[in-house]
């Protein structure tokens, strides 16, 4: 049984049962708080390479964006408003010359104005025979449709133009407007036809032929907009695209035209901006990572707490193998370190982009830069490999906390062991001190009644 320092008493003569089972407890229940303590310790170690792991993921992320970086082009317009570019990795570098003549334009048709958009048109159910292009639809208006009626069949239809209704502020303002939904010639209405039997009122409203050779005042629905392709030259070659926005010209190359008659140059080239980018987030990440893992695996100063991973073998493993890929030389071409193209490590153990250095190396041999970081013996090539076997399932990491789970695990069945016995020790000492109590009183009363008798005696 435990002991205390003293007993509690009460003024009494007998024992402050509470008092002296709490002093009990306390002293009972210091395996369970060093127990608690360790569970405290080994989650926040667990939480602790839980920010490890995300910091390596972070420096995969950066390490990969490096490599993709140096497949990057840029396309550069000498005016941007002729036209605007982008390039892909499988673009090719060069110059070349863009003549705009012509852009593409969506076909746009209005009908006659209309008093009301409410008011019925429709006297009978019509079939009216849309066709875009080469596709022709069927749509149904019923008798009694209005303007708004109408145009709604019309969207509901999905026929390749969209249908508005716009207010043009005359007599009869109210006017039924179509736009085709893509530019180009291919995509021009090219008959809107009403079947036999149609109503007269739907007829005047929507006929469309531009083949007749009718005056415009008659024809029901007239063109506000002609379609037109894109007209344009690429280093003299004359081409011809349904739409502004090509992506079938140059290799490699987004072009969006967006000025007629006018001319400018494309210049696609290695993206060496985006490649210092990326370098920089490389260093940035880098840095970030091994700093904490020095820091959360130091071992403490006199005078101090050490970190929590202090002196961990996992991590310690992890700052070996990296400075073990940092210091081994890839192969397959001129350029071996990361030295030699600006990322270089500092007296403090941080690494430093220069970037002119790295602009100077891309400049003299890409090639060579793209082996150095991206070959099957390049340095993001291992590091991506790395920081894979870091964090994935089962990983480096995954196994140390793994590790560390169990023996919370551990930890927490041997501390719901404890509370059971805590509470069956806890009503044990009450009782026993509770038992002792009576008979103490019991003692105490039967001592009153002696002392009593003897001194009647005595008198």
């Amino acid at each position: 049984m435990a002991s205390t320092s003293s007993l509690a008493s009460s003024s009494a003569g007998t024992l402050d049962v509470p008092a002296l089972v709490s002093q009990l407890m306390s002293l009972e229940r210091r395996p369970l708080e060093k127990l608690t303590a360790k569970v405290a310790s080994y989650e926040t170690k667990i939480s602790s390479f839980g920010t490890l792991k995300g910091l390596v993921s972070g420096f995969q992320t950066a390490a990969q964006g490096l490599s993709t970086s140096l497949q990057g082009f840029s396309a550069t317009p000498s005016d941007t408003s002729v036209f605007s570019a982008s390039a892909s990795s499988t673009a090719a570098a060069g110059v070349y010359s863009l003549d705009v003549t012509t852009l593409a334009q969506a076909h746009k048709l209005a009908a006659a104005g209309q008093l009301s958009d409410t008011a019925a048109i429709a006297t009978v159910d019509s079939t009216v025979i849309f066709t875009v292009g080469t596709t022709s639809t069927n749509i149904a208006i019923t008798a009694g449709a209005t303007l708004q009626d109408i145009r709604s069949a019309i969207n509901a239809a999905n026929v390749g133009v969209t249908a508005t209704i716009i207010n043009d502020g005359s007599g009869t303002p109210y006017r039924l407007a179509l736009s085709a939904d893509n530019s180009g010639l291919s995509n021009a209405v090219t008959s809107i036809t009403i079947q036999t039997g149609g109503d007269a009122a739907v007829n005047d409203l929507l006929a469309y032929n531009p083949t007749e050779n009718v005056p415009t005042p008659v024809v029901p629905m007239a063109q506000t907009v002609a379609a037109a392709d894109a007209d344009f030259k690429v280093n003299g070659i004359r081409i011809l695209r349904s739409s502004n926005a090509i992506t079938d010209v140059i290799e490699g190359v987004s072009l969006t035209l967006s000025k007629e008659n006018a001319s400018a140059t494309l210049t696609v080239k290695r993206d060496a901006s985006a490649v210092s980018t990326a370098a920089a987030g490389f260093v940035d990440a880098f840095n970030a990572l091994n700093s904490q893992l020095k820091s959360r695996s130091a071992y403490g100063k006199a005078g101090t707490a050490a970190p929590v991973l202090s002196g961990d073998g996992t991590v310690r493993l992890m700052l070996d193998q990296l400075r073990g890929i940092f210091m081994t030389a890839a192969s397959g071409g001129t350029l071996t370190s990361l030295a030699q193209v600006g990322i270089a490590f500092q007296a403090d153990g941080t690494l430093k982009l220069d970037s002119s250095k790295l602009n100077s190396a891309m400049t003299n041999d890409f090639n060579d830069v793209v082996n150095l970081f991206s070959s099957a013996t390049g340095y993001v090539t291992r590091l991506d490999a790395w920081s894979t076997s870091v964090v994935q399932a089962g990983g480096l990491i995954d196994a140390r906390t793994d590790s560390l789970n169990t023996s919370v695990e551990d930890y927490n069945d041997q501390i719901e062991k404890l509370e059971n016995r805590m509470v069956f020790l806890q009503k044990q000492y009450t009782t026993t001190y509770s038992n002792l109590n009576a008979l103490l009183s019991s003692m105490n009363s039967t001592g009153a009644y002696l002392t009593q008798q003897f001194s009647s005696k005595s008198s």
